[in-house]
């Protein structure tokens, strides 16, 4: 016995009241098992995959690919193996039963086989009674192999040699040989004999070159004896054809005409909607403040250099912006304020002696913010670890909405786009954003001498409600003394 079962989505944590449905991992007819993988959704935190909490076969997909979808709408429904009535009540009918006189076995097979056949569906794809469109299918391919099949198609290629018809020869004048072969100009040359007329004449080795080059005897003028089609009038046609001026093509409007061919609408959703609104909140709310410092990173890229030639970091991915980002958590210790936040209903700074870094990552789904929890004790080969993981994770698209919230300072790292620099806007909630320009050979005084050396710009925007400039600066200028010492 089966009985209907549905899945409702369920929330997904973070008070997020709705999610689009991304793709479905399975289609109607198909059996899943538990904790299978039906369909991936996407919130304004993360791309989530959900699982089936029935086993059973899929009746309805209520949901289309692409879709909002509230949370506690039913997205599918199954058929699920439902405990029988009769199992359960047996205890109670068994002694009814063995007063009752039974029914034989021969007759109770011919009343229950009528209803077995009208109750009888097929519960698997391609099982069961045969629909009316395969024995459709199936009457067309009986009627094709009993048709006499066609002949086949015939295949292109060098007609036989045919004896050249008889011709009375005072009909056909002599034509002198040429000492030089002329090129005959396009204008003069006639047009291509239509199909069906005199067949050309030609050496087979002249034929096989004009069959090479793609070209037609009859639309060549033969210059040899009787009209014959010698190598050097093939030659000359190629080459008339290779100085002939190109066809000018119809000129063509330039590109789309109408206001919706020239334009490309895509819908704001899912992590794109979530990161336009915080912006927007983000930069209509704190006032921010952008500070800038160019700094000497010749001793930190030395040291880069050479801890990655060590076996001790033999498949660890070490890159400036761990060393950034363990100058930062440095900085944090002595410049507590930029790791807080402004609490507006209670109109209180909330400091925060744990650090969340953030690292803005940019994914196919758009621009995320994951961080690390808890990293404020972690070396430098920690950090690195960490940072690959969490970068690969939200490139994926397989950051968590834990990854995406509950950040407490960030960093952006405009460099490998070879960008030098930027003002970046405050992730909500955080007081700071550390911006990462690129690392370029430049000309710069060194011990009062002009050298060249490694040099970036960082540039800090912080929230002037929590921070004051002198706090600002000081920790911009922490981390810039980390970075020029190695």
């Amino acid at each position: 016995m089966t009985a209907e079962e549905s899945f409702r989505l369920p929330d997904l944590g973070e008070g997020l009241a709705d999610a689009e449905l991304l793709h479905w991992n399975v289609a109607v007819g198909d059996i899943v098992t538990l904790n299978q993988v039906i369909a991936e959704v996407e919130t304004a935190k993360a791309a989530v995959e959900l699982p089936s909490p029935f086993a059973g076969q899929v009746l309805s997909l209520h949901v289309a690919e692409g879709d909002t979808v509230l949370v506690g709408t039913p997205i599918i429904t199954f058929a699920v193996d439902a405990p029988s009535e009769t199992s359960r009540e047996h205890a109670q009918t068994d002694t009814s039963a063995q007063s009752a006189p039974a029914q034989a076995p021969a007759e109770q097979a011919q009343t229950d086989a009528p209803e077995r056949a009208e109750k009888r569906v097929p519960v698997l794809v391609g099982y069961g009674a045969t629909s009316g469109t395969s024995s459709r299918r199936n009457g067309r391919n009986r009627a094709a192999a009993a048709a006499p099949s066609a002949a086949p198609p015939a295949v292109a290629a060098t007609p036989a040699p045919t004896p050249a018809p008889s011709r009375p020869q005072p009909l056909r004048p002599v034509i002198p040989p040429v000492e030089a072969p002329a090129i005959v100009p396009a204008a003069e040359a006639p047009s291509p004999a239509p199909p069906g007329t005199v067949r050309p004449l030609a050496k087979p080795l002249v034929r096989k070159l004009a069959r090479d080059k793609g070209l037609d005897l009859s639309s060549i003028r033969g210059t040899g004896a009787d009209g014959i089609v010698t190598r050097q009038d093939v030659l000359n046609h190629l080459t008339l054809l290779e100085q002939a001026p190109e066809p000018a093509e119809p000129i063509s409007p330039a590109g789309p005409t109408s206001p919706a061919e020239r334009e490309e609408r895509i819908p704001i959703r899912g992590v794109r909607k979530a990161t336009a609104q915080a912006m927007v909140r983000s930069a209509f709310t704190a006032p921010t403040v952008t500070e800038f410092i160019t700094v000497d990173v010749t001793p930190t890229m030395a040291l880069l250099r050479q801890l990655r030639g060590t076996t001790y970091l033999a498949g660890v991915r070490l890159t400036m912006l761990a060393f950034v980002a363990k100058a930062m958590l440095s900085a944090l210790s002595r410049n507590p304020s930029l790791n807080s936040s402004w609490d507006e209903e209670a109109q209180e700074i909330v400091l925060k002696r744990y650090v969340n870094l953030g690292i803005a990552t940019a994914t196919p789904r758009g621009l995320m913010v994951p961080n690390l929890k808890d990293v404020g004790d972690l070396d430098l080969i920690g950090l690195a670890r960490a940072l690959e993981k969490l970068t690969v994770t939200a490139r994926e698209g397989r950051a968590t909405p834990s990854d995406l919230t509950d950040g407490t300072i960030s960093i952006t790292n405009v460099g490998v786009f070879g960008v030098d620099s930027g003002t970046p806007i405050l992730n909500p909630g955080e007081a700071a954003i550390l911006c990462m320009g690129a690392v370029r050979e430049q000309p710069w005084v060194h011990e009062g001498e002009l050298a060249v050396r490694w040099v970036t710009t960082l540039s800090l925007s912080f929230d002037h409600r929590l921070v004051d400039g002198e706090q600002g600066s000081r920790f911009l200028a922490d981390i810039a003394a980390t970075l020029a010492a190695g």
